[in-house]
């Protein structure tokens, strides 16, 4: 069983975010990344869509025996995760949610600007996530749909003058409303962090945190892993890839954004 993969998906390369970090603290296991790019993005999707699409992914994934499962994309983690772990009850399932609790304890003013695709800011998961943590914390959270941005880095354009047209666009309010903290609620966001810090520099001259979720993602899994003695003790472990996209975008993904060269492979629909 600790020679079985683990299955890591996407809506497209945002998972890729993610997916460093589980290989910098797994280098032993076997992957599998999927980026779901022919249907992306997610964002626009009805709910139904996004749990077919999560289901369909996980059920191929299942075919190369996943030891595990990792949900990289926090539309389809909103979505999705309660039918996915109602289809697989016995196996590790690891969802994205946006960091908003560690968001609230970094907070200074009680101010929590959230960066997130329409999807997840509109879901019912992150609505009781929002009210548990405000309630606790009374920090005041500062939702922000971030539409385009995901397709942005879909594309490659991480530091073009659209996507910092964009970006300035939603990043702006946040900070006139006080927000001294931004959660990068959607994996793709983490690959225009350069951008986003460039910018808040512009709009003000106080500290801002920024919190990307990838890492305790990364360690969450370990532990389910290790609880359930699954952890991989030899290696080196290998990464393959599959995409309903365009096999030589993720490729060049993979190469750009993580120095990585993976084989990967273009599917069907999957379901």
């Amino acid at each position: 069983m600790s020679d079985k993969p683990i299955g890591i998906f996407d809506s497209g390369i945002g998972g890729l975010s993610v997916l460093k970090y589980i290989h910098a603290s797994l280098p032993n296991e076997q992957l599998l990344y999927f980026a779901d790019s022919g249907y992306a993005p997610y964002g626009g999707r009805t709910e139904d869509e996004i749990v077919e699409r999560s289901l369909a992914i996980a059920g191929f994934l299942m075919q190369y025996e996943a030891k595990a499962l990792v949900v990289a994309c926090n539309t389809a983690t909103a979505a999705a995760i309660k039918a996915l772990r109602t289809r697989y009850p016995d196996i590790p399932l690891v969802g994205v949610e946006p960091g908003l609790k560690p968001a609230a304890a970094l907070s200074k003013t009680g101010n929590v600007g959230v960066l997130a695709t329409k999807g997840t800011l509109a879901s019912e998961k992150f609505r009781l996530l929002r009210e548990q943590i405000s309630t606790a914390t009374h920090v005041q959270f500062l939702p922000q749909a971030c539409i385009g941005l995901a397709d942005q880095v879909e594309k490659g354009e991480l530091q073009s003058a659209e996507t910092a047209l964009l970006l300035r666009r939603y990043v702006e309010p946040l900070i006139a409303e006080g927000a001294d903290t931004l959660v990068l609620g959607c994996t793709h966001y983490p690959f225009v962090l350069p951008l986003i810090e460039e910018i808040v520099g512009q709009l003000t001259t106080r500290p801002v945190a920024i919190v990307d979720t990838g890492e305790p993602i990364a360690r969450q899994l370990v532990r389910l892993l290790t609880a359930r003695g699954l952890l991989r003790q030899q290696g080196p472990g290998k990464i393959a890839a599959f995409t309903t996209g365009s096999e030589t975008a993720l490729k060049t993904a993979f190469s750009r954004l993580l120095h990585l060269t993976p084989p990967v492979a273009t599917v069907g629909a999957t379901g």
